[in-house]
């Protein structure tokens, strides 16, 4: 069974960073596409970045394309998603996800962690 466990939320002052990380087990990382999804109460849940299990292949979501950035570590069994120049906007839970396939942007994922919250302060 897949366990996702994310870490690195947080509370932040607008145009600081944060980095998010996601440790995987269960099954062998490098069969799964890992996401960064995030989530306001009240609005869908929105995609913001991933990797391929294919190395090298990553996606970014317009919304933040320049400030975040994903990467995985395939030994450790990690993704993370660096956030810099954060604002008020980019408060949300933030989610990992994982599915044994190419990446989408979609909610079409097979396992989720619980998240971990991120707040920008004005």
């Amino acid at each position: 069974q897949v366990q996702l466990v994310e870490s690195g939320g947080g509370l932040v002052q607008a145009g600081g960073s944060l980095k998010l990380s996601c440790k995987q087990s269960g099954i062998a990382f490098s069969t799964l596409s890992m996401a960064w999804f995030r989530q306001v109460p009240g609005r869908e849940r929105e995609f913001v970045a991933g990797s391929s299990k294919t190395i090298g292949t990553t996606y970014i979501a317009d919304s933040v394309k320049g400030r975040f950035t994903v990467s995985r570590d395939n030994a450790k069994n990690t993704v993370d998603l660096q956030m810099n120049n954060l604002t008020p906007e980019d408060t949300a839970r933030y989610y990992c996800a994982a599915r044994e396939g190419y990446l989408a942007v979609s909610n079409q994922y097979d396992y989720w962690g619980q998240g971990t919250q991120v707040t920008v302060s004005s």
